[in-house]
């Protein structure tokens, strides 16, 4: 038997009212894009796009069921991109959640600049011409994704040590060709030494006493992927600088993601080893000093 209209109009709530009151709270909770985070959620439970629920909240739709509950999730701060499954990077749509490091804005632009080598080198060496490119400590496979799809017929290698983002990186980089290897950066690779093209990394390089400002990280993010070893965070900015060295010909480039301040650690880590020419630290689109690069010798 089904319910008298007069009890679905008491019990069921309207979308606008429903994502007034989720920013309402999202912003006490201290989210740092309350409406756009609360909009995301209801598009994602009513399976459509942000703006297509934007259209929504003129109308008389109802909140879908379940927006309650992600809101408080997300109220707990738990990531966006972990409740929603999908993290955007660039052209992608990743597969994310408990165990891998969420890929930032800011390390498109570090992508970018490994992704410009490799189209000028298309452009010099021809269409068949075959073309190397390394993600050390890919993570969700952000970074050797992007390589592998935004310059096709590249041959792309993407290493990743932690057993509990591996499985991520398996499922994003599956449809791209990039071969992907479970283990370490220091010793990765070995086969490729000297032939290799292009290595970007984003290392972790959080120092061992340095507490992430932001809860979301603090909580979320795994703490592999944050601290980069020793109390100065550089061992594994060391390791992925050595193992860029060890893989790139003659003039290859290596670009590595840090913080932005540690801009001149990683310009004297790479000019002090004597393995780079052109070494230059390059900022991010706020301006920040975000990553360091080199051309080998």
């Amino acid at each position: 038997m089904s319910r008298p209209a007069w009890t679905l109009w008491v019990t069921e709530i309207l979308l606008a009212d429903a994502v007034k009151s989720a920013t309402a709270a999202l912003a006490a909770a201290g989210v740092p894009s309350p409406a756009v985070d609360a909009q995301l959620l209801a598009a994602h439970l009513l399976g459509v796009s942000r703006g297509e629920v934007a259209a929504m909240l003129f109308g008389t739709a109802v909140a879908p069921a379940g927006y309650d509950a992600l809101i408080a999730r997300r109220a707990a701060r738990e990531p966006l991109q972990h409740i929603t499954g999908v993290a955007h990077f660039r052209y992608l749509e990743l597969a994310v959640g408990k165990g891998v490091f969420v890929p930032r804005p800011e390390t498109e632009s570090v992508v970018q600049l490994g992704i410009d080598v490799l189209a000028r080198l298309r452009q010099e060496r021809g269409d068949d011409a075959d073309l190397i490119a390394v993600d050390l400590g890919t993570g969700s496979g952000a970074i050797a994704a992007s390589m592998a799809t935004e310059v096709p017929g590249s041959k792309v290698f993407a290493v990743e040590l932690s057993d509990d983002a591996f499985p991520w990186a398996q499922r994003n980089l599956a449809p791209t060709g990039a071969t992907l290897i479970h283990g370490d950066m220091r010793d990765a690779l070995m086969e490729l030494n000297g032939t290799v093209d292009v290595v970007v990394s984003n290392p972790p390089y959080i120092p061992a006493a340095a507490i992430p400002r932001d809860l979301e990280v603090r909580l979320h993010d795994p703490q592999m992927a944050l601290y980069g070893g020793g109390a100065d965070g550089m061992e594994m900015p060391t390791a992925a600088a050595a193992t860029a060295a060890r893989l790139l010909r003659q003039g290859g480039f290596f670009v590595m993601e840090h913080a932005e301040v540690q801009a001149e650690q990683m310009a004297a880590l790479l000019s002090d080893s004597g393995n780079w020419d052109n070494v230059r630290t390059h900022v991010d689109l706020t301006g920040r000093d975000r990553a360091t690069s080199g051309l080998r010798r």
